[in-house]
């Protein structure tokens, strides 16, 4: 049985890993019937998680350091992408992820600019305030944003968000730009940034932006931080390894 449920979760190698429960059975050559009852009794134990999209790491699994794992999962998926970036701007590029109503900074990237910036790799920030904060909450369902923001909203400057009411307004007009989230000033008094989540099955796993004057034409650098997001994307969900042919399959 140990050996079974080790086949098993060793298909899940990363945090944002989503499989059917046909590509479990075939990838372990373990009948249909068995690897039902044994991902059954893993969901029930909270080692994984039955979503829509297919069987996930569930708390347990994520408790251990799987959250960890999985931040450096996606700086590793960013890296390259993020220095791209910060070279094609000349502006500082940040990639975050949303904890609670904060956003917690991965990385960034920027060379000299990136000390003028008042933000820092491990650091924390209002998410509504910013526009990485912005772009991961547009993805969310509304209960979950009321349920993050059940006490009074901070306002870091004046041109910050300050009511609930008009966040989920912001919010929506993000996805009617199609995830776009633009900050001016909201966070840090001058500046301005804006933001694209990366999106995984079940929400955003994190966003990339590019900072820089809060007066100048951010927009037109819009098509790019679109484009390092797919990218990051298609690193982070790549193809899985090749199916192993040699492996004995067990009756069940």
């Amino acid at each position: 049985m140990m050996e079974r449920v080790t086949l098993i979760m060793d298909l899940f190698e990363r945090p944002q890993t989503h499989l059917t429960l046909e590509a479990v059975s075939r990838r372990t050559h373990l009948p249909r019937s068995t690897t039902h009852r044994i991902l059954d009794q893993l969901v029930r134990l909270d080692w994984l998680r039955h979503t829509a999209a297919g069987y996930t790491l569930g708390p347990r699994a994520l408790g251990l350091g799987g959250r960890e794992i999985g931040h450096s999962a996606l700086r590793a998926a960013a890296a390259p992408h993020l220095l791209d970036l910060a070279v094609r701007t000349r502006m500082v590029v940040h990639l975050a992820v949303l904890d609670g109503p904060e956003i917690y900074y991965l990385d960034k990237v920027g060379g000299r600019a990136a000390v003028d910036i008042p933000s820092k790799v491990g650091g924390r920030a209002v998410a509504h305030c910013t526009g990485l904060g912005k772009a991961m909450l547009a993805w969310l369902p509304p209960e979950e944003i009321d349920a993050r923001y059940t006490q009074a909203m901070e306002r870091r400057t004046p041109h910050s968000i300050g009511r609930l009411d008009e966040l989920h307004r912001e919010l929506g007009l993000i996805r009617r730009r199609n995830g776009l989230a633009i900050d001016r000033g909201e966070c840090f008094p001058d500046l301005g940034c804006v933001g694209v989540a990366l999106r995984g099955p079940e929400g955003p796993l994190g966003a990339i932006s590019v900072v820089g004057d809060g007066r100048s034409a951010l927009e037109l650098v819009a098509p790019l931080v679109v484009n390092a997001v797919r990218a990051v994307s298609d690193d982070l969900f790549a193809a899985p390894r090749p199916e192993r042919r040699d492996m004995p399959e067990l009756v069940g």
